[in-house]
């Protein structure tokens, strides 16, 4: 019997590359076996647990009261339909929290019985939401 390593003659030969197939990327490679991942889901899954939310909003008293001024004067003027813009907190729909969200619309009604305010495309926006609106019409309230 021969003691000779049988791949010695092959052993130190540099990797064949082919011509025709260039050499996959990592992620390429990797993505190769993803049809056999075992849970299917999981990056879903850690993405929306990733996902980041704010808490809801902490008014105080001083905060409510401005958003109720606010309020009182674009009741008195809705019939002018001014342009304002509202801040508002829109919970998440799949996690706790939510996030903060600014709409820009004509105001077309103070609906003071539903609590909201109606717009001008037909949205509703319910006041316990609110925690600032800007309008042209507030420039009296921010003078004083």
């Amino acid at each position: 019997m021969n003691d000779k390593n049988p791949y010695e003659e092959i052993i130190n030969l540099p990797h064949h590359t082919s011509v025709k197939h260039p050499m996959l990327g990592k992620d390429s490679y990797a993505a190769q076996f993803s049809p056999f991942a075992a849970l299917s889901g999981y990056d879903g899954i850690v993405s929306e647990a990733a996902r980041f939310t704010d808490e809801g909003p902490s008014m105080n008293e001083t905060d409510a009261e401005i958003i109720n001024a606010k309020l009182r004067i674009l009741s008195d003027r809705i019939k002018e339909r001014p342009e304002i813009t509202v801040t508002y907190f829109s919970k998440d729909k799949r996690k706790p929290g939510g996030k903060y969200v600014e709409k820009t619309a004509i105001a077309k009604k103070i609906d003071e019985v539903e609590r909201n305010i109606c717009f001008s495309d037909g949205a509703k926006l319910p006041f316990d939401v609110i925690t600032d609106i800007r309008s042209e019409i507030f420039d009296v309230l921010e003078q004083n």
